[in-house]
C-alpha cells in the first residue's frame, strides 16, 4: 500500500513546561539535533542514497542540528500550553560540484498534561500533543535541480519530563513526532515508497519563568502557595504563609513579649492567669483574682484589708481587728463577743445590760425591768400577790360546761385588776385548764374559752392589751389525780403568771 501516514520528530529539549500559579509565563532557547528515518537511510549520522545513482568517488556528511524558540503559559496544575519555533537540517550530501542538504523549519502548538497534577514538584512528568506547521526544503536528487519545498501540517505527539532546578529554572526532556501523511521529503520521487518519513529531533537549553505572583496578605508567600492567606501585616510567618504563634494565643512570636506562654493581646501576649485585668508578672498572687489596690491580691470580703492580712478573709471585718468583724459596733470583736449582735459592754463580754440591774442580758429572764440575782434579774413578786394569785386558782367560778365567770368571783378578778394598776411593770399571762371528764377537744376549748373570758374582764376594767394575754391547755396540765371529785377541783382552775415584757397582739 502506497500510504505515506507518518512523519515523526524526536525532540529533547529544556522548555517551559513547568510553570506554577505564580510564575505562568516561561521563554526558553533551545539547541539539538535531527533524526531521518526513511527510504534513504535512518540515523542520526547515516544518510544513504541509492548508489546506483550517484557520481563515483561521492562524499557524504550529516549534519542534523537545530535550534528553536519556545513560550508557555500555565493553566492548571494539570495542563499548561506551549509556543515552539525553529529551524535547523535533517541531512546533507557533497560531490566534486554540488551541495545537497536537508534543511526545515517549523512551528507547533501543544498541550501538555502533567498527569501527577502537581504544583512546584522537583520531577513532573507529562504527555503533550497539539498541531504544527513544517516547511521542508528538499533538492531534486535526478536532475540536480533547484530545491524544492514542502509545506505540510503535522500533528506532533510526545512525552516529556520537568526537573526543577530552581524557584524559575526547569530543564525539560521531550520527544515527539508530527503524524502527516507526507512520504516525499527525500526530494525524489523514486523513493516515494509505502514508508513514511520520520523526522526526530533532540535539543537542550535553559528555560526561564515569569509573572507577578499574588499575595493577598502581603507576608511575602503566594496565595497559590499561603496556607494562612489572611496574616496580618508585620507578623511573624512561616514558609507555609502561616503566623509564627508558638504559644497559640493569635500574637505572632516577634509581637509577643511573652511568646512562650500563651496570653492576651492587652498585655503583649504575657499571660494574665486569674483573670483579674493584672498581667501576671505584675500580679503578686497571679493565681488567684485580685484587685488593683492590692497589686492582684484579692479582698474577698470588700473590707479593704487584703485576704492575706485580713484573719477574717470571708467576712468584712476592721482594720483594728485584722479584718475580722464587730458586727454591733461594741468595740469588742465578734470572735470574743458573746452577744455580737447586741451592743454592749467589755464587762459582760459584749452583751448588754438594758435595764441595769448587773445581770447581762443574755442571762437576765426580765432583760428590761431590773431585778436581783437571786431572781434572774426579774422584780420579785410582792408575797400579797403571790397569795392573791393562790386564792384565784379556785375562787374563779364558772358555769357548768361555760366560759360564762359567776357573779362570785367578781371580787378576786377586781383585787388581781388593783395589783395590776399598782404595778405598772406587771405582765399576766391568763391559763385556763379543766378535768378529764369529757371529751379531750371539748376541754381544751373550754380552757381557751375560761381564760379568754378572765383576760377580757380585766381588760375592760382599764388594764391595756399590751400587758395581758391568756391560752388554755385542757386536761393536759393536771395537778391533782383526775379519779377523785377533789381531784378534778383542783384540777378546773385559772392561772395567774406575772410576766415583765408587752404581749404583742
Amino acid at each position: 500500500m502506497k500510504k505515506a501516514l507518518l512523519s515523526i520528530a524526536l525532540l529533547t529539549q529544556v522548555a517551559l513546561y513547568a510553570q506554577t500559579p505564580d510564575y505562568k509565563w516561561g521563554i526558553g532557547l533551545n539547541a539539538g539535533l535531527t533524526e531521518y528515518y526513511g527510504e534513504m537511510g535512518n540515523g542520526f549520522f547515516k544518510f544513504d542514497l541509492n548508489p546506483h545513482t550517484l557520481p563515483p568517488n561521492n562524499s557524504r556528511k550529516n549534519q542534523p542540528g537545530y535550534i528553536s524558540l519556545n513560550v508557555s503559559k500555565y493553566q492548571t496544575k494539570s495542563f499548561d500550553f506551549n509556543l515552539s519555533g525553529g529551524f535547523g537540517e535533517w541531512g546533507y550530501y557533497k560531490d566534486a560540484s554540488n551541495y545537497f542538504y536537508r534543511s526545515f523549519q517549523y512551528a507547533d502548538v501543544t498541550a501538555r498534561w502533567k498527569f501527577l497534577g502537581k504544583d512546584y514538584a522537583r520531577f513532573t512528568p507529562y504527555l503533550m500533543a497539539g498541531v504544527g506547521y513544517r516547511r521542508v526544503e528538499m533538492p531534486t536528487m535526478v536532475a540536480l535541480s533547484p530545491n524544492e519545498k514542502l509545506n505540510e501540517v503535522v500533528l506532533p505527539l510526545g512525552i516529556g519530563v520537568n526537573v526543577k532546578i530552581t524557584e524559575k529554572i526547569y530543564i525539560n526532556l521531550q520527544s515527539h513526532y508530527g503524524l502527516t501523511n507526507n512520504d516525499r521529503s527525500e526530494g525524489n520521487p523514486a523513493y516515494n515508497k509505502d514508508f513514511g518519513d520520520q523526522l526526530w529531533h533532540h535539543s537542550a537549553g535553559l528555560q526561564f519563568i515569569f509573572g507577578k505572583a499574588k499575595d493577598t496578605d502581603g507576608d511575602g508567600v503566594s496565595d497559590s502557595k499561603d496556607k494562612c492567606p489572611n496574616t496580618v501585616a508585620g507578623d511573624q510567618i512561616d514558609k507555609d504563609g502561616c503566623m509564627v504563634d508558638t504559644d497559640g494565643d493569635g500574637i505572632a512570636d516577634n509581637k509577643d513579649k511573652c511568646p512562650t506562654v500563651k496570653g492576651l493581646a492587652a498585655f503583649g501576649g504575657c499571660p494574665d492567669t486569674d483573670g483579674d485585668g493584672i498581667e501576671d508578672s505584675k500580679d503578686k498572687c497571679p493565681d488567684v483574682a485580685g484587685i488593683a489596690k492590692f497589686e492582684g491580691c484579692p479582698d474577698t470580703d470588700g473590707d479593704g484589708i487584703q485576704d492575706s492580712e485580713d484573719k477574717c478573709p470571708t467576712v468584712a471585718g476592721i482594720a483594728q481587728f485584722n479584718g475580722c468583724p464587730d458586727t454591733d459596733g461594741d468595740g469588742i470583736e465578734d470572735s470574743k463577743d458573746e452577744c455580737p449582735k447586741l451592743k454592749g459592754i467589755a464587762q459582760f463580754n459584749g452583751c448588754p445590760d438594758s435595764d441595769g440591774d448587773g445581770i447581762p442580758d443574755n442571762k437576765d429572764k426580765c432583760p428590761m425591768v431590773a431585778g436581783p440575782a437571786s431572781n434572774n434579774g426579774c422584780p420579785e413578786i410582792k408575797a400579797a400577790v403571790k397569795a392573791l394569785f393562790e386564792r384565784a386558782l379556785q375562787g374563779i367560778q364558772f358555769e357548768t360546761g361555760k366560759s360564762t365567770i359567776k357573779k362570785q368571783s367578781y371580787p378576786i378578778l377586781d383585787q388581781v385588776v388593783k395589783v395590776m394598776v399598782e404595778n405598772p411593770d406587771y405582765r399576766l399571762f391568763v391559763m385556763g385548764h379543766t378535768d378529764n371528764v369529757g371529751k379531750e377537744a371539748s376541754n381544751l376549748q373550754l380552757s381557751k374559752e375560761r381564760a379568754l373570758a378572765v383576760e377580757q374582764y380585766i381588760e375592760k376594767k382599764g388594764i391595756s392589751t399590751n400587758r395581758i394575754e391568756s391560752d388554755g391547755y385542757g386536761d393536759t396540765q393536771p395537778v391533782q389525780d383526775n379519779k377523785t371529785a377533789p381531784g378534778r377541783a383542783k384540777n378546773r382552775r385559772v392561772e395567774f403568771k406575772v410576766l415583765f415584757e408587752d404581749f404583742v397582739k
